[in-house]
């Protein structure tokens, strides 16, 4: 076979399920069977879970990026960029590079993997002044953005802007608002004792939630012992509540009160890429309608797993779909994988299928709440669980020892509080890191892939 005539395979997405896929992919077809091509703007894999542990200090960043070129055998070719359209009939598929160069990729199969983005709502101030938790980038503004405003209330004479740069909110009582509060009021209670002019009592942080309960999933005495233990801590937890505005130097709640703070976190949930909507194809609830095999009816060679896909658990039944979760991400991965294979070598695909095995919350120093296989824990047991699982999730040897290097480092030796100086003099908010505006409009693919003009 010559190069020409290969399948092309194109993988869109460097999550867990786009990792994986491409890997097993590589260890099943030989070098002539297929080219393998992965549109992702870092050549990382993000080891998200972790994310408020680098917001923290407690990981450094690297330790959670996992290239994508340390394997010697490492043989796909990586286009640095997004995926900004699909035209399905053409089999095209529209990316803007890192460069901004809109370039069309042709393709054989597709496996669609963009995970997903943060969900916002059409609430006045939102995106101009709320930071977002879903990238590597957004971590390490935070964390900058935190110890800044101790050291702006700790310089300040006046008590109303000292109080305001004290109080911290994040919205979202779900796994990412959860442990990023429980982290970040770990980083300020042990930041302050080095601010001797600062009063401890004026850092207040924030946790609210429009649902009724923290963390459900978890179960009502997982979640009422998780917010118990944030509790004591004097983290303030209102639920049925959110926000109705959010202005530079305060925040609006839905029952009326107006909390004076210069950080906003949002963390309320994710929705599907907006890659999705480029298709034309049949959705639910945003995520792509797929078959349990993860292929999209009635268009040969695509596939969707992930966030960004509305696949059947028929490990529950009932019409349930896959929650949007890491662990079914690894192994969605690589059953696409297999079933891309099967189809390109004309034998039958299997549908997916698996167990959840449970849920882990790490919630800082010894603090913890798990449910393994069914399974309540608290404290010890559950934080050796949650660490346990998370290291062994982690893809290489060298993420594996750097994040067990950086957590015997922070236990034994704290943190010295350190701003990097990422945050600049420009304000950066979460409209600013997910480049939702990116995306071409399903017209616009056509006319970017039929040549009939380039896109603004």
């Amino acid at each position: 076979m010559n190069t020409v005539t290969r399948p092309r395979i194109l993988v869109v997405g460097a999550g867990f399920a786009g990792v994986e896929c491409v890997r097993r992919l590589e260890r099943k077809l030989s070098p002539d069977e297929a080219d393998v091509t992965l549109v992702t703007p870092f050549a990382y894999q993000l080891y998200l879970p972790l994310l408020p542990q680098v917001a923290s200090g407690v990981l450094t960043p690297q330790s959670i990026a996992v290239s994508l070129r340390r394997s010697k055998k490492y043989r796909t070719r990586i286009i640095p960029g997004g995926a900004i359209g699909v035209d399905l009939k053409s089999k095209v598929c529209v990316i803007r590079t890192i460069t901004d160069e809109i370039v069309n990729e042709p393709y054989d199969y597709i496996v669609l993997a963009p995970g997903s983005i943060t969900r916002t709502f059409d609430i006045p101030g939102l995106t101009d002044h709320a930071f977002g938790m879903k990238t590597l980038a957004e971590a390490a503004y935070i964390r900058d953005h935190v110890i800044s405003q101790l050291d702006l209330a700790d310089a300040s004479q006046d008590p109303v802007e000292r109080a305001s740069r004290l109080q911290f909110v994040v919205v979202g009582g779900g796994y990412a608002g959860t442990e990023t509060a429980a982290c970040l009021q770990r980083l300020t209670h042990a930041a302050v004792k080095r601010y001797p002019r600062l009063d401890p009592g004026l850092i207040k942080w924030h946790l609210i939630d429009i649902a009724p309960k923290l963390m459900p999933e978890l179960g009502d005495k997982l979640g009422s012992s998780a917010r118990d233990i944030l509790r004591r801590r004097g983290i303030e937890i209102s639920l049925g509540t959110s926000i109705a505005k959010a202005g530079p130097e305060e925040v609006t709640f839905t029952d009326g009160r107006v909390v004076p703070t210069r950080t906003l976190i949002w963390t309320a949930g994710v929705v599907a890429s907006p890659l999705i909507a480029t298709l034309g194809a049949e959705t639910v609830k945003g995520r792509l309608a797929v078959a349990p095999e993860m292929n999209l009816p009635g268009d040969d060679g695509v596939f969707a797993l992930g966030d960004s896909a509305a696949v059947p658990d028929l490990a529950k039944g009932d019409g349930a779909m896959c929650p949007p979760t890491a662990q079914h991400a690894l192994r969605q991965g690589k059953h696409v994988a297999d079933n891309v294979i099967a189809s390109l070598r004309g034998q039958v695909m299997k549908p997916y299928v698996h167990k959840d095995l449970g849920l882990v919350v790490d919630l800082g120093g010894t603090d913890a709440v798990s449910k393994p296989l069914g399974i309540e824990l608290r404290g010890l047991p559950a934080q050796a669980v949650a660490r346990g699982y998370h290291w062994s999730a982690l893809r290489t040897n060298v993420a594996k020892t750097r994040v067990m290097t950086n957590w015997l480092l922070n236990a034994v030796a704290g943190d010295d509080f350190v701003r990097t100086g990422f945050q600049a003099r420009k304000a950066a908010r979460l409209k600013d890191f997910e480049y939702t505006d990116a995306y071409l409009t399903p017209e616009q693919v056509r006319a970017q892939v039929e040549g009939a003009g380039r896109p603004e």
